[in-house]
């Protein structure tokens, strides 16, 4: 049953101190990147801490419909026995993957350079997101896409029989589309170079060198170079997946703004590529710390530490920081509502297509709570009423985006009145405990 057609509203009132430990789950963009390449390398990678939420859920089923044996323990380990570069088979079913841009994406890329051919759909939210930006570079292996106007799903892609190594230069900073071609490189002979102006996040290169890829990345005037040698035999790995500072941001976040609050949330994913959120935080005077810093997986980690801070106050985010957080906004303006001051959030029209427009989605929400909000094309701005002094009280869509339902729950634990979402459904996408956890550490969230 699609989100379409189950709805679960939901609402967060003020509650006290939000205390204890919050074990978030795995990183989501690794969570599908370990599975993906697990399939495509020899032999059996091992996988802890995979995020099971329902896109990463989907991005197991799509490895299975394409010949890789994907299994998963009693105790949560999972199991990926490969298939190799170049060695999908057909599947023999039309390819759903839920609500997940990243999923889908990253899927079209592995398959673009084999000779079968997939059909892709979503749910609602998915099916209304552009895929041109990955099918247009696919098309320069040697791949061919069918689909709806406005290069929508459901969407067929018949893989190269020939691929040709390509060089391209990312139009837009999109970690998607720059894995996508990565991901078709695999397949094709040659070295294939991929040039982003703006770098973002670099799991998908970590990973790849991670199972033994030859694959190089210069910082040169023109940007970021990617070269990558294709059709290596890719060797199975084992894999402890950090906790995905995207969901960590709302714990964080939740306890920035509640009273007395202290919370620790243990393991956090650290790359430089997504920690834009964390470096803002600190900039508007949040009491964050990190503790324990080491690394894990060949990803940086650490525990970080947010306790109650009532003096913070706006900032202007730069438009080169947006690639590092640019699924942390939603959460972000909720702070911002909360601290003194207007904070302005600039270069990130990419926000435009997300599961939905999220500069609209916050900015109506945001605006029926009593805050003021402007926006543009590319930029937004929120001015802050200062700790404990949103009014709140509206119920907000939610758009079958998890990022906005989980956001306005949390203006509700700050805010003078209760706020609700019209649906909260779409949280399971990403980050199925959110209730539990939420609640575990002191919040008053109910299905209504």
């Amino acid at each position: 049953m699609s989100h379409s057609d189950v709805k679960t509203p939901m609402r967060s009132g003020s509650c006290g101190p939000l205390t204890g430990r919050a074990d978030v789950p795995g990183d989501k963009s690794i969570s599908h990147r370990a599975l993906i390449f697990g399939a495509m390398a020899v032999g059996h990678t091992k996988i802890t801490g995979l995020l099971e939420g329902q896109d990463v859920l989907d991005t197991a089923k799509a490895m299975r419909s394409f010949g890789a044996d994907v299994t998963r323990d009693a105790d949560g380990v999972w199991h990926v026995h490969g298939v190799g570069v170049g060695g999908f088979a057909e599947p023999d079913h039309v390819i759903d993957c839920g609500n997940s841009g990243t999923g889908v994406r990253l899927i079209m890329g592995a398959m673009a350079t084999s000779p079968i051919s997939a059909t892709f759909t979503g749910d609602a939210s998915l099916n209304k997101r552009p895929m041109a930006r990955v099918t247009d570079p696919l098309a320069l292996f040697g791949a061919q896409a069918v689909g709806r106007s406005g290069g929508r799903l459901p969407m067929t892609i018949v893989g190269a029989a020939d691929p040709v190594p390509v060089t391209y230069t990312v139009p837009v900073p999109s970690a998607q589309v720059k894995s996508a071609v990565l991901l078709a490189a695999l397949n094709a002979p040659g070295q294939t170079t991929v040039i982003e102006r703006e770098a973002t996040r670099d799991h998908t290169e970590r990973m790849l060198a991670g199972f033994g890829a030859d694959i190089r990345v210069e910082e040169t005037d023109a940007g970021r170079v990617i070269t990558l040698t294709g059709q290596p035999e890719l060797t199975p790995q084992t894999i402890t997946v950090p906790r995905d500072p995207s969901s960590a941001a709302f714990p964080v976040c939740a306890a920035l703004i509640t009273p007395g609050s202290d919370v620790l949330v243990p393991t956090i994913g650290l790359n430089p590529t997504r920690a834009g959120l964390f470096t803002t935080l600190q900039e508007m005077g949040a009491d964050l710390t990190f503790e324990n810093l080491r690394e894990e997986g060949g990803e940086p980690v650490a525990d970080l530490r947010a306790r109650y801070s009532p003096n913070m106050h706006g900032v202007t985010v730069p438009p080169e920081r947006a690639a590092s957080m640019i699924d942390e906004y939603p959460i972000l303006s909720v702070v911002a509502a909360n601290a003194t001051g207007t904070t302005q959030m600039h270069g990130v029209a990419e926000l435009r297509v997300k599961e939905s427009d999220r500069i609209a989605a916050m900015a109506d929400g945001l605006r029926a709570c009593g805050v003021t909000v402007d926006d543009g094309p590319d930029w937004w701005s929120v001015t802050g009423l200062g700790a404990g002094n949103v009014p709140g009280g509206a119920t907000c869509a939610s758009h079958l985006d998890h990022r906005i339902a989980m956001s306005f729950l949390i203006l509700g634990m700050a805010a003078q009145n209760a706020v609700s979402v019209d649906d909260g459904e779409p949280i399971a996408t990403s980050f199925p405990i959110f209730e539990t956890l939420m609640n575990g550490l002191g919040a008053g969230i109910e299905r209504i």
